[in-house]
């Protein structure tokens, strides 16, 4: 009988397994650190432009806000780079993952939340406050779409359909 949460299990040890998800982590960390990174770039570029002076205290709060967290985003991401060299040959690994795979989702919610106040931001300046809310607010659901909602329907179809 076929059981929809069964999947197919890999010949290898606990260890061989912490192995290849940390190695799998840091791959899909290296593509959200060069984003953050980018974006943190932008933000600390903006404070010495010349129009920065001009913002109002919403602007000026969204700016701040937002730089904290890009800066929050950035260092959850670098984490398991830190923890990893820190627990290294400690026999930590599958603890290690375990927590850097959280880091890593938490560091996703503060890089979403940092998108969303940076189009908050550069829009409100740009046309005005009202579409900014519109693109901070279209911004932060399509990250949750595409980093929550899409996850969650692709395993229910996977489980659905486990030969897919």
């Amino acid at each position: 009988m076929d059981d929809p949460h069964h999947h197919e299990e890999r010949d290898e040890t606990r260890l061989e397994r912490a192995d290849r998800n940390f190695l799998e982590l840091l791959q899909e960390l290296r593509v959200t650190q060069t984003g953050i990174q980018i974006l943190f770039a932008f933000l600390l570029t903006l404070a010495f432009t010349p129009r920065f002076p001009s913002l109002d205290t919403v602007q000026r709060t969204t700016y701040v806000v937002t730089l904290l967290l890009a800066v929050l985003a950035a260092a959850l991401f670098t984490a398991p780079a830190a923890l990893h060299r820190r627990l290294f040959q400690q026999g930590a690994k599958p603890l290690l993952v375990k927590t850097s795979s959280r880091l890593a989702q938490i560091g996703l919610a503060a890089l979403a939340l940092a998108l969303t106040g940076s189009m908050l931001l550069v829009v409100d300046v740009a046309v005005d406050r009202t579409e900014g809310i519109v693109a901070g607010a279209t911004t932060l659901l399509l990250c949750v779409g595409l980093w929550e909602v899409l996850p969650y329907l692709l395993k229910r179809a996977a489980d659905k359909n486990p030969d897919v």
